[in-house]
């Protein structure tokens, strides 16, 4: 009983949610925020052309570690309606670089060095429609370009290069601010929540994106050491960020679900037709008034679509309640018998006998009441 009862309740929950868990139509527009984690990008060179030194990743050794940090999602799109969706988005991520790991010729980095990526890509994604009413996961992956801007102030804590020119242990500090762009390559791993009780077409999203660079990129800077201020450059290896986001989905024009339909109007019964045919005194034979009254409802039995035609029979007071029962009963199938003779279907007509249960008159006991001695065809 608990499982049927959970699994009714479970039901009714999700029918709002299954009736506007439909595939994205036509335009929409997304947004999330989240964290960023960017891998450790390695330094490939370090360059000071005005002394004649070039230093090598063979002997740098060295990858920029990076902190947690911020990323932003803003999106256009178009879905098609069979799950696939096309889209172009901008992105936004800033990581605090926090020193260098495996380092043989730098080993410190100060503060306020930074890179920031600003991206635009153009992704094809595919929802699973049909899963779950409650989310609609879905996979993309897209292409484009990111511009990562690197602040950078660091130092070295040994010697660089051999001879006249050589830079002393210590002697060295890098400080740079530039941006390059690089093509970049995405993949996309998310699911929407339909929000139908806020609006028609809004959605929550939960995404993870892997987003990757292509390339080296190259930066110039300064480099400040014991005897002069010399132009540097640095490069760096292929950035590989993983981003965790939240945020929100609209899709225009899609319409509220339909109002449940207005329950159908039941016809209005045709208001029943009623004939009385009254008795003698303790008699169940018909009298010619009678006949005639039986004649008017059969005939007017033919001019309406009935269901069914009751024939019920009283009595007054004056007998028996067992002797008035049987009276009832003959005087009904008499006016029945009638109805018959003038072309009434048996079929067609029901018999009751009420006895003097039924008084049209009310009175007491013993009572020869003319009204109350009577048969009631009603045509239904």
């Amino acid at each position: 009983m608990k499982l049927r009862s959970a699994l009714l309740a479970a039901t009714v929950l999700a029918l709002p949610f299954a009736a506007s868990a439909q595939p994205v139509t036509g335009l929409y527009v997304g947004a999330g925020v989240g964290v960023n984690f960017t891998q450790q990008e390695a330094l490939k060179s370090l360059n000071f052309p005005t002394l004649g030194i070039l230093v090598g990743s063979n002997t740098l050794s060295t990858n920029l570690k990076s902190s947690v940090g911020f990323a932003g999602v803003l999106s256009a799109g178009w879905g098609f309606g069979n799950g696939l969706r096309a889209e172009l988005e901008g992105n936004y991520r800033n990581n605090h670089i926090s020193g260098f790991t495996g380092s043989t010729t730098s080993s410190g980095i100060g503060g306020g060095t930074t890179e920031q990526k600003y991206g635009v890509m153009a992704n094809v994604l595919y929802d699973f429609n049909g899963i779950s009413p409650w989310f609609v996961p879905y996979i993309g992956g897209g292409v484009g370009y990111v511009w990562a801007a690197e602040k950078f102030h660091a130092y070295n804590n040994t010697a660089i290069g051999t001879g006249p020119g050589a830079i002393p242990a210590g002697g060295l500090n890098i400080n740079g601010n530039a941006t390059k762009a690089s093509f970049a390559y995405q993949a996309i791993l998310g699911a929407a929540f339909p929000l139908p009780m806020i609006a028609p077409g809004l959605a929550a999203t939960a995404e993870y994106r892997f987003l990757g660079t292509a390339g080296n990129r190259s930066y110039s800077a300064r480099a400040s050491i014991p005897t002069a201020s010399v132009p540097a450059g640095l490069s760096l290896g292929p950035s590989y960020n993983h981003a965790f986001l939240v945020g929100v989905r609209y899709n225009f024009g899609v319409a509220p679900p339909p109002p449940p339909p207005a329950a159908a109007a039941v016809p209005a019964q045709a208001p029943a037709r009623s004939y009385l045919v009254f008795f003698d005194w303790d008699k169940a034979t018909l009298t010619d008034r009678a006949r005639q009254i039986i004649r008017e409802a059969a005939d007017n039995s033919t001019k309406v679509q009935y269901t069914r035609i009751e024939v019920n029979g009283y009595t007054d007071t004056s007998g028996t309640p067992r002797y008035n029962q049987g009276l009832s009963v003959r005087r009904a199938q008499a006016v029945a018998a009638e109805l018959v003779k003038d072309g009434v279907p048996r079929n067609a007509i029901s018999i009751q006998g009420f006895g003097d249960t039924h008084l049209l008159v009310p009175t007491g006991p013993g009572v020869r009441e003319p009204q109350n001695r009577r048969v009631e065809i009603i045509i239904r």
